[in-house]
């Protein structure tokens, strides 16, 4: 199992093989869970918790 760190959101867009504006374009439907997890719509780096989510999500593999 991956331990998940913070990571730039073009961190985690270049691992999903996808350009940022593509990204937050997938974030846009996220955005509550986002929030309650700690990361703002405007912030660039993504909490632990939320970069766990999102490749759970959207079966990035970032190991």
């Amino acid at each position: 199992m991956a331990k998940y760190k913070s990571m730039l959101k073009s961190e985690l867009a270049k691992a999903a093989g996808v350009s940022l504006p593509t990204f937050r374009r997938w974030l846009l439907s996220d955005q509550e869970e986002l929030r309650q997890m700690g990361a703002s719509p405007a912030a660039k780096i993504l909490p632990p918790v939320a970069v766990r989510y999102l490749c759970e999500k959207y079966c990035i593999d970032i190991d």
